[in-house]
């Protein structure tokens, strides 16, 4: 309930901040549609690595400047949304801003109207940007209000009562073992596990 209360008012809030701005005029959106699946990142899963600011503005930012690049230069309209989307993967990789809405954002870029086609580079600044500063802010206060974490900060690891069973190390080598990618942080994965080793012994010693 909260993160929808969270959400509906970011939105709401985000497209009265931006309705200031001359877009209409230019025949573009106040509000970018990869904005409402960013909302549901920033206020659904607010620890999540990908629903930090920079992950937001970042994400959504340069992979709409992506997709008006492969715009340009692919005139297949099917060969650039591939490009758009692929090449917005790898480079918000690349910067640490990985944002699963990007990928919409960048396609936008892509199939948009014609008043999207226009405003060129500009378009990734206003609306996209100006949408997801809006939003990280709004979401900033209202997660603070909530007494949530935002951006997230992971918690303290609890005093282990033994010496602990793992370190940070075998946390290390078991994501390399494993080659996959987690919405996760690294850090948030060994408090997460430290949390398991207490309980287990707190049940251990109660039999």
């Amino acid at each position: 309930m909260i993160a929808s209360l969270g959400a509906a008012i970011a939105i709401a809030l985000t497209i009265v901040v931006c309705a200031g701005l001359p877009l209409s005029a230019m025949d573009l959106p106040i509000i970018v549609a990869p904005l409402g699946a960013s909302a549901v990142l920033v206020f659904a899963v607010p620890s999540s690595p990908l629903a930090q600011p920079w992950a937001v503005v970042g994400g959504n930012t340069i992979s709409t400047l992506i997709g008006v690049w492969a715009f340009n230069l692919f005139p297949d309209i099917t060969l650039a949304a591939g490009v758009a989307v692929g090449g917005a993967i790898l480079v918000m990789s690349l910067l640490r801003c990985l944002h699963p809405p990007g990928g919409a954002a960048a396609l936008t870029a892509v199939i948009g109207s014609q008043g999207i086609h226009a405003a060129g580079y500009s378009f990734a600044f206003a609306p996209v940007a100006i949408n997801s500063i809006a939003l990280v802010s709004i979401a900033m206060f209202f997660h603070r209000m909530t007494t949530h974490s935002y951006p997230h900060v992971p918690a303290l690891t609890p005093e282990p009562r033994v010496p602990r069973a793992f370190h940070s190390s075998d946390i290390d080598a078991a994501l390399e073992d494993m080659h996959e990618s987690f919405d996760i942080s690294r850090e948030d994965i060994e408090v997460l596990l430290a949390h398991v080793e207490r309980h287990a012994l707190m049940k251990s010693q109660r039999r």
